[in-house]
C-alpha cells in the first residue's frame, strides 16, 4: 500500500508519499483550515500516487478524530470528514504521537516535540500515549508550552530556553520514568547536544513521516532513518506496532 503522511504543522505542512525521497511542504499559519490544507497537501501532491493518507493533528485526537480545535491553526478541525476530502481511507493522530512512534526503539520512551508549541507523547511497550502537557501550569502562572514552546525561545532568549528545555526534561522524567527521552520538533536543533543528559536525545523530523507509514504498517517492516551524529542512549530494539 502506497502511503501519503501529511504533518501539520503552525508554520508549515510537510508531506512524503511512500517511494518518493524529497518531502515537500507549504506554509500553514494561524488561519490555516482543515479545507485549506486538504487543498494545498492535494496540489503539492498532484504527481504522486497513493492509497491511504495519514495526518498528524496539533491537538487531542479520540478515535481517530481531532476533539479539541488546535491553538497554532484555524477553526473547523473538529467533525471535519477528511476520508471525504482526501477519496481514501485515512488514518489521523496527534502528531507528537506520530513523530513519537518514528522515533521509537523499544521499551518506555518520552517524546517532547519543540515546535510552535509543545507536543509530548508516551511510548511503553509499542504502544502509544498522547498526552497533553503543553498548557499544564509550569511556573509563574505559565503554561510548560509559555516556556519551552517558540514564545517561550522569542521570549527568554536561546540561553535561557535551553536551561527551561533541560529543567522541564529533567521534570518530567522524574514523574514519568522513561527509560529514554527524544526531543523533536523544528526547534529542536537549537540544543546544545553536548549538554543534553544521559539518555536524552535529539530525534529527526523525518521521523514524523516514519510514524505515518508505521500507521499502516508493522513496524519492522518499516525501514528507520539513519541516525544522527552526536544522537545519545535508548534501546535500540525494534518493537511491533500495535494498533
Amino acid at each position: 500500500m502506497k502511503i501519503l503522511v501529511v504533518d501539520v504543522g503552525g508554520r508549515h505542512v510537510k508531506l512524503l508519499a511512500s517511494g518518493e525521497t524529497e518531502a515537500r511542504a507549504f506554509v500553514s499559519g494561524s488561519r490555516l483550515s482543515p479545507k485549506q490544507m486538504v487543498r494545498g497537501t492535494l496540489d503539492a501532491s498532484r504527481d504522486w500516487r497513493y492509497e491511504a493518507v495519514s495526518i498528524g493533528y496539533p491537538g487531542p485526537v479520540l478515535h481517530g478524530r481531532p476533539v479539541r480545535e488546535p491553538h497554532n491553526l484555524g477553526r473547523g478541525w473538529v467533525g471535519f470528514d477528511f476520508e471525504a476530502a482526501f477519496a481514501r481511507p485515512v488514518k489521523l493522530v496527534n502528531d507528537a504521537a506520530m513523530q513519537a512512534i518514528g522515533s521509537y526503539e523499544g521499551g518506555t520512551m518520552l517524546f517532547l516535540g519543540l515546535g510552535t508549541g509543545l507536543g509530548s507523547a508516551l511510548m511503553v511497550d509499542g504502544r502509544v500515549e498522547a498526552m497533553e502537557l503543553a498548557h499544564l501550569p509550569y511556573r509563574k502562572g505559565r503554561s510548560y508550552e509559555d516556556y519551552v514552546g517558540a514564545r517561550g525561545l522569542e521570549r527568554l532568549g536561546t540561553k535561557k530556553w535551553r536551561k527551561a528545555v533541560l529543567d522541564v526534561v529533567e521534570t518530567l522524567r522524574a514523574a514519568l520514568r522513561p527509560d529514554y527521552v527524544v526531543l523533536g520538533g523544528g526547534n529542536a536543533r537549537k540544543l546544545d547536544v553536548q549538554a543534553l543528559p544521559a539518555q536524552v536525545r535529539l530525534g529527526d523530523n523525518a521521523n514524523a513521516f516514519v510514524g505515518g507509514f508505521r500507521l499502516w504498517a508493522d513496524a519492522a517492516q518499516v525501514p528507520r532513518p539513519a541516525a544522527r551524529a552526536g544522537s545519545r542512549g535508548g534501546p535500540r530494539a525494534h518493537a511491533e506496532r500495535r494498533s
